[in-house]
């Protein structure tokens, strides 16, 4: 059969390529240099001077030891830092470990090019956050310093004196178990273990036919696609609205099933979990369950499970518009303000808690920020705050009035809240006073006058509205939202504790998308994605990257190993919530509005921002990886509450890499690029190796699930890196 070009097919395709055109740049090129400290004339310790006697250049000899001060600062010299122009001193971070294992955070000062591929790196031997103290004259340190990521060699550096003992790290202590096999990854992006880390970070997990696709097609043009792709792939639920208590024949007791799907959130849950198994829009889903976890409603407030699917869908339909559209839609969803309160609001009685959680957690937060995320401090090296109780006091004025259309709107009903359709204005409720907004540097309409002269309803509403819309205006335009909200997004798509550069470059295209356009969300989440500090075939530096919160782990393991019924037969209902909910997230029942965790969260007796591990505690701990092994050996059996039919996780594209090598090595390699970006250290292979060479070379099956138990069930995995 002959086939014959027709100008008919022209069209699509030019309107295709043109569609494509913002994503046509060459995809990132993954690994950056590792960044490398220059050492002194022994190799062993760094090359280090006093900046007050530096003068300029790469000294030949350096100082062994230094005084650990606040006001001290030291000069070191660092290699292979290939900087974008955006790139500053503020991409570096600077960590001393003592004798005693204590790890410190330096502050850094200057980053100063001094010749081809070398930078003067300024800092103070001083721990500006403090969270253990201050260094102490010990003896010898090890100093290294991280970027995009990535670690660099660790030096000793003397602290107060030389000696002690202290030893250098080996290469085999993080060097992965073997070489990335490029000959097999020339077509497309060709990088394996970026591939399967940017599918955990834009997707629920790396699934085998996204990242085949990612492999031909590239990361840009998988963005543009799922930027255009049709959600949800499985209908929402549609439960109907209910009474606010639950009538006799819809109770727990008389008519379970009745309850379960009109008064929990067993409906969302189900859909929830089936989407990010099996959906082809993850990245809207990724996105809106990233929103979700920021701006907060719950179902341990608002029973319905009607009200929630209401509000998830709100976030999903803003998760790729403009942040400021998306903070209206969310001012007055009646799920917000059932949760925060605005819908009993009276000028009367008007409620602080959605002016003060639209504050503090949807757009500013409590301090003034620089661009890059860092404090703002105050010349007594205080923290300034971003607003005060008076900037309450005036902005619950503005938002009272509103409250649920029970009514007039398309989905009122007698007898019930109407969850669905937008708050509408009470004009009587509504405060008629002059407000103050937020004032801040380059702040416009400031104040709202009084509307003295509303005599009638109308006026009322029109005065309201355009109230509220000045309002939001004035959080929108504060300087904070860019660096608060641009963080929160990396945190929970890529890393926990990002580098001030990195959210800096988010912020910059948060501000301004290249169009003029500040707060498209789009530009937002393209830019957190491609940029170097979350692209890299492999991430040595020891804070990278965040722990797999419960509903991730258990949606990446069910895209790897794709999601079935327990009898392996045909896919799972997604009943997953139960188990993510006994690891200490139930899904869409946050405990509060600061979500499942806080955002600001500090591992104890540390300085290292993790945010997930707020949910870790011993007994999580030992949960998580007894529930691994209930998934991963036997599967999850039916559950009345919850399923008809199950879950367990099919392995049998696993199955004949241990079948080919009686050794177990082609299983764990497959399993190392798979599950660990190949980023799986030779110490932890071979403790793997010698439990799988255990199991009978008869049972490739059971060779199979013991190695992915394995790997799940370890730090290495559980942390996303």
């Amino acid at each position: 059969m002959k086939f014959v070009f027709r100008k008919s097919y022209l069209v699509p395709l030019v309107i295709a390529l043109l569609a494509l055109s913002a994503f046509a740049q060459e995809d990132p090129n993954p690994d950056s240099p590792t960044p490398s400290l220059l050492s002194s004339h022994d190799r062993t310790r760094i090359l280090a001077v006093n900046t007050r006697g530096w003068d300029g250049g790469i000294p030949s000899t350096g100082t062994a030891a230094f005084r650990p001060s606040a006001t001290n600062s030291v000069t070191v010299f660092v290699s292979n830092l290939d900087l974008m122009s955006s790139e500053g001193v503020n991409s570096i971070q600077v960590y001393l470990t003592q004798r005693s294992g204590k790890v410190f955070e330096l502050q850094t000062e200057q980053l100063i090019e001094v010749a081809k591929n070398v930078h003067a790196l300024q800092f103070r031997i001083y721990d500006p956050a403090g969270y253990r103290g201050q260094p102490v004259p010990d003896g010898d340190s090890l100093i290294n310093i991280t970027w995009r990521g990535l670690t660099s060699n660790s030096l000793k550096i003397g602290i107060g004196s030389t000696g002690g003992g202290i030893k250098l790290p080996t290469a085999s202590d993080i060097a992965p178990s073997g070489k990335r096999n490029q000959s097999a990854e020339l077509v497309g992006y060709q990088y394996a273990g970026d591939r399967v880390r940017f599918l955990e970070q834009a997707a629920f997990g790396p699934s085998s036919s996204e990242d085949l696709r990612i492999r031909r097609i590239g990361l840009r043009t998988w963005l543009a696609d799922q930027f255009d792709k049709p959600y949800p792939t499985f209908a929402y639920p549609n439960p109907a609205q209910m009474p606010t208590a639950p009538p006799a024949n819809c109770s727990l007791t008389t008519n379970p099933t009745c309850y379960r799907e009109n008064y929990t959130m067993i409906p969302l849950q189900k859909w929830f979990f089936t989407e990010a198994f099996y959906g082809n829009s993850q990245l809207r889903h990724k996105t809106a369950w990233a929103l979700g976890e920021i701006l907060v409603t719950s179902g341990v407030a608002i029973q319905q499970s009607s009200h929630a699917i209401a509000y998830h869908k709100i976030l999903s339909e803003g998760a790729f518009g403009n942040y400021r559209q998306l903070l209206g839609n969310v001012t007055l969803s009646p799920t917000m303000g059932q949760y925060l309160d605005m819908a009993r609001s009276t000028k009367s009685n008007p409620n602080e808690n959605y002016p003060r959680e639209i504050l503090q957690l949807f757009s500013i937060g409590l301090f003034m920020l620089n661009q890059d995320g860092t404090q703002q401090l105050d010349q007594q090296g205080h923290a300034i705050d971003s607003y005060n109780q008076a900037n309450i006091n005036e902005l619950s004025k503005v938002f009272t009035g509103w409250t649920f259309c029970n009514f007039t709107c398309a989905n009122s009903g007698n007898g019930i809240i109407n969850y669905k359709d937008p708050m509408v204005l009470v004009p009587g409720n509504h405060d008629l006073g002059a407000k103050t907004l937020l004032n801040y540097p380059g702040a416009q309409n400031t104040v709202i006058p009084a509307c003295a002269s509303c005599s009638s309803d109308e006026e009322i509403k029109d005065y309201a509205n355009n109230s509220l819309q000045q309002a939001l205006n004035n959080i929108f335009n504060h300087p904070n939202v860019g660096p608060f909200i641009g963080k929160l997004l990396i945190q929970h798509l890529v890393t926990s504790d990002p580098s001030p550069a990195y959210v800096g470059r988010v912020a910059a295209v948060f501000n301004d998308n290249g169009s003029g356009v500040r707060g498209d969300l789009k530009s937002v989440i393209k830019t957190i994605l491609l940029d170097p500090e979350a692209r890299g075939n492999i991430k040595t530096a020891p804070r990278y990257g965040k722990l797999r919160e419960p509903v991730q782990l258990i949606t990446g393991l069910g895209r790897i190993f794709p999601a079935k019924d327990y009898f392996g037969e045909i896919r799972s209902e997604g009943a997953m919530a139960s188990y993510a909910a006994n690891l200490g997230q139930d899904p869409f029942n946050s405990p509060t509005v600061f979500n499942y965790f806080s955002a600001q969260f500090i591992v104890p007796g540390t300085s290292i921002l993790a945010p997930e591990f707020d949910l870790m505690n011993t007994g999580n701990a030992i949960k998580r990886t007894n529930f691994l092994h209930t998934l991963i050996f036997e599967g999850l059996a039916a559950n009345a509450t919850d399923s008809l039919r199950g879950t367990s996780l099919d392995v049998s594209e696993f199955i004949p890499a241990a079948q080919a090598d009686p050794t177990g090595n082609q299983l764990l390699d497959l399993l190392n690029v798979r599950m660990m970006h190949g980023a799986m250290v030779q110490a932890q292979k071979d403790a793997i190796l010698t439990a799988i060479q255990a199991v009978p070379e008869n049972n490739p099956t059971l060779r199979t699930r013991t190695a992915i138990y394995l790997i799940a069930a370890s730090s290495q995995y559980q942390i996303q890196r």
